[in-house]
């Protein structure tokens, strides 16, 4: 009896044990943490109750659910390459990358089945209801034009999902092998144009430079030859007013010396007589045997002959 006593005493102790274990790790398993750039969607009996934040929170055992671990943080999806038909009936393929956010957990959890699959499909139908207007050309140079269309586009559409567009890339735009081929030749020709019209400027701006230089040297020539005549100029122009001034200087000895020669004759008490002889001197001096014509003054005239009479009759005596 006792041996069953005990028995049953160490089963309700193992039982009461276990239900405290049980109840423990219940109690455990109801107390949450969410962590940063997360939220928590709780549902309570099927239905939404709640979204937790960032932090501690405890929920009712069985009753209450996390339905839904949402991430918050900016998230990027790259999508395959969807075919697309421009304007002018070029089909190529393009792939685009979405930067989207969830802005509202519960929109989000509960707005559609698959955001993601929805945002491509939103994706490809957008994407091909701007390339359509579009042409070749236009689509290969308005990429800014075309992901700032399909961000709004975009944007508007997942609103009420709780997502917000950030932004919208197109990665790659793949047109056909036979466009490729024609923007290729297109590009070589191009390039080679460039090329042509740089020679070309490079050669006339050579052929401009050399004809410069070339004009400059005879103008250099032309101020160095008229440096030359004018230095050549100032040079003779010195030495005939150094050869002016030395005729000058012995015109004026000459006059001096003639001066000083009629005072001293003057001083030495000289008659007429004399004065004439000394006049009829300066004459000869002044015919230096060179002139071939004399014109004497009638007094030195009749002093010659008075001269001539006085040696015809000296010679008599």
């Amino acid at each position: 009896m006792n041996s069953v006593i005990l028995a049953a005493g160490s089963i309700g102790g193992w039982i009461f044990a276990i239900i405290i274990i049980v109840i423990l790790v219940l109690i455990i398993s109801c107390v949450k943490v969410v962590p940063q750039t997360q939220a928590f969607v709780i549902e309570r009996l099927g239905g939404y109750k709640c979204t937790w934040s960032v932090g501690l929170h405890f929920k009712v055992p069985i009753i209450d659910n996390i339905a839904r671990r949402v991430v918050l943080k900016e998230q990027v999806v790259d999508f395959a390459p969807q075919p697309v038909i421009t304007k002018d009936n070029v089909t190529m393929r393009i792939d685009t990358v979405v930067f989207y956010q969830i802005t509202d957990p519960k929109c989000f959890a509960y707005g559609v089945e698959n955001p993601i699959m929805a945002i491509e499909n939103l994706t490809a139908t957008t994407l091909r209801n701007i390339i359509g207007d579009l042409e070749l050309d236009q689509t290969l140079t308005s990429r800014e034009t075309i992901n700032d269309k399909m961000r709004v586009s975009l944007d508007v559409a997942t609103d009420p999902w709780g997502i917000k567009v950030k932004r919208v890339e197109l990665k790659n735009i793949i047109p056909p092998a036979a466009i490729q081929d024609a923007m290729e030749k297109q590009m070589k020709a191009e390039r080679e144009r460039r090329e042509a019209i740089l020679r070309a400027e490079g050669e006339k701006t050579s052929t401009i430079l050399v004809a410069e230089g070339k004009k400059s040297e005879v103008i250099l020539a032309a101020e160095a030859e008229k440096e030359a005549a004018i230095l050549k100029a100032e040079a003779k122009k010195e030495a005939t007013i150094r050869e002016a001034e030395g005729q000058a200087e012995a015109i004026k000895a000459v006059q001096n010396a003639n001066a000083d020669g009629i005072r001293a004759i003057k001083e030495a008490g000289a008659d007429a007589s004399v004065l004439q002889i000394k006049s009829l001197e300066a004459f000869a001096k002044a015919a230096d045997g060179k002139a071939t014509k004399i014109i004497i003054p009638s007094e030195i005239q009749g002093l010659a002959g008075s001269i001539k009479t006085l040696s015809e009759v000296v010679k008599d005596q």
